[in-house]
């Protein structure tokens, strides 16, 4: 009997000690966890948005050549995002729709990094930037309601429409009830995509609407 309460004991023991193993354990790895977080935080914390610019035109091979550097300069521990802000356009031209993406600041490309003097050096002197935004010689971050702003554009604006006729261009229908008329350019509706057209119909000016699509410059 005293045997198998020692027995008893011995094993307790051992379980206690195993509990107490594991949740040591468990406290190192959330200590570790939370050091992890920190460092994570504060890596965030100095992370700002800035704003390099290059030659109009020349905005996607700027984001390239950065990117490439980033790559083999190892500097993806600062230099986090590269960003052109766009917009899809839709051009409307001899009545046929292309969407084309176009560049909401020619000439500038936004930078998400951690500002120092190695980041600085691999941005600064990729090879179409021509300098850092700010004022002087220091770059000047953009604040957070700006970022946010131009992001949020980027994600939820609708696509413009671009047209190659003007108000009083001569232009010929090429689709619907007054297929082949020419008329007169009267009034462009660019928030519905929507044209007046004035066609001669009967010996009167009469105004048509009609959709961007249905009509082509004469």
């Amino acid at each position: 009997m005293t045997d198998l309460f020692e027995k008893d004991s011995s094993e307790i023991e051992d379980l206690e000690s195993a509990d107490s193993n594991q949740a040591e354990e468990s406290n190192l790895d959330a200590e570790a966890a939370q050091t992890d977080i920190a460092e994570e935080n504060k890596a965030d914390d100095n992370r700002q948005w800035f704003v390099i610019h290059c030659y109009s035109g020349y905005e996607n091979k700027v984001r390239k050549n950065l990117e490439q550097r980033i790559e083999t300069m190892a500097m993806k521990d600062k230099i986090f995002d590269v960003v052109i802000p766009t917009q899809e356009e839709i051009e409307v031209r001899d009545g046929k729709r292309r969407t084309v993406e176009r560049h909401v600041f020619p000439g500038y490309v936004l930078v998400n990094m951690i500002l120092e003097e190695d980041s600085w050096f691999v941005v600064r002197n990729t090879p179409g930037v021509t300098g850092f935004v700010g004022m002087g010689e220091e770059p000047t971050p953009l604040r957070p309601e700006e970022v946010a702003s131009i992001l949020r554009r980027m994600e939820n604006e609708a696509p413009t429409y671009k047209v190659t006729y003007k108000q009083g261009d001569r232009v010929r229908i090429v689709d619907g009830p007054f297929n082949d008329f020419r008329g007169i350019v009267d009034e462009i509706y660019m928030e519905r995509s929507k044209i007046r057209v004035m066609v001669n119909f009967f010996g009167r000016e009469t105004p048509v609407e009609l959709d961007f699509l249905q009509v082509e410059k004469a």
